[in-house]
């Protein structure tokens, strides 16, 4: 019942917005592979794409012409029909923690309603879900001018019972990039302020891993290129993360990272990075960890990123970021 009336609402919310003259300033309906009716935002730098269709995800995110995002080539195969229905890339976001919380396909890659709440913002909602007890909900709101992008995932509790869900951000950008993580030995719990999961028969987390793609450089680590196993997990509450990328952007996330959180997943982490070699996923994957939340009954808790994409060279052979300039430059653009 809930499903059908959800499309019911979706199909009345396309009926009311479907021109474009009724939508605000900043905001338009494209057509991205093969989804019709995506959302839009833009300014005169910056264009964001937000699809609907799979799951509440940030299809694009274009600045000087160039994706910060891998959007899967494939995705193209989708239909209304239903088939092809559970690719989902690009920008991405979930609820946690990873190995405790159930299957939740309505959140993760089932149609959600979409429409415009203002100037260069949208709002997207997802079908309420029995397994987790939650309905999702997320905000996105562009700046007028530069970069910036606003992403805010709201966790509703639709349950009779408090839930205890954190954000969990699964954000695929373009391969080939360097990652950047500012440490904080205030609060290190990791030896080497990284871990590793082994993958395979027989899974385990390395508490004091080492590898020749990830370096410390003062106060920073350094994620260089496909490590032996693709996922990492940092203690870091910096509360950013940059990935410098080959065409000379660096994507920035920020977020709330508070010291005395409870962070739920396995290690306790607080950002993941996942970097897999080309031939696998030609993608990495940005994943910061919002910390466990008491959601009591009709109740919700949020959490926001904010993404920006900054001009930053990417190194050529030989040489290496200049890394205290990367932390002045999102330093800058934050205030």
């Amino acid at each position: 019942m809930r499903s059908a009336c959800f499309s019911v609402l979706l199909s009345l919310l396309f009926v009311l917005s479907a021109s474009g003259a009724d939508l605000p300033e900043g905001v338009r309906r494209v057509k991205v592979l093969s989804y019709p009716d995506c959302f839009e935002l833009s300014n005169q730098e910056v264009r964001v794409t937000l699809g609907h269709h799979v799951g509440g995800r940030v299809l694009e995110y274009t600045y000087l012409g160039s994706n910060a995002l891998y959007l899967d080539p494939k995705e193209a195969q989708w239909s209304e029909s239903g088939e092809n229905q559970r690719m989902a890339s690009a920008g991405r976001f979930d609820i946690g923690p990873e190995y405790l919380i159930p299957k939740r396909e309505k959140l993760w890659t089932g149609e959600w309603q979409v429409e415009a709440i203002g100037p260069r913002a949208v709002r997207l909602t997802s079908q309420p879900d029995d397994a987790t007890g939650v309905q999702l909900i997320r905000e996105f709101r562009l700046s007028t001018k530069g970069t910036h992008l606003s992403c805010e995932q709201i966790i509703k509790n639709i349950s009779s019972e408090t839930k205890y869900w954190s954000h969990w951000s699964r954000t695929f950008a373009v391969h080939g990039g360097i990652g950047v993580v500012p440490l904080t030995p205030e609060t290190r719990r990791f030896p080497n302020g990284w871990i590793m999961y082994k993958q395979g028969k027989d899974p385990s987390i390395m508490l004091k891993p080492t590898d020749p793609n990830v370096r410390q450089r003062g106060n920073f680590l350094e994620v260089l290129a496909p490590t032996q196993f693709p996922k990492l997990g940092f203690d870091s509450h910096a509360g950013w993360m940059a990935y410098v990328m080959p065409h000379g952007q660096a994507f920035v996330k920020r977020y709330p990272s508070p010291k005395d959180g409870v962070y739920p997943e396995i290690a306790g982490l607080t950002l993941c990075f996942w970097y897999p070699p080309a031939s696998q996923t030609p993608a990495i994957e940005l994943e910061p960890h919002g910390p466990r939340n008491t959601i009591e009954p009709g109740k919700s808790a949020s959490f926001k990123e904010d993404w920006y994409l900054l001009r930053h060279p990417f190194p050529a052979a030989g040489s290496q970021l200049n890394l205290d300039q990367l932390a002045a430059q999102v330093e800058s653009e934050a205030r």
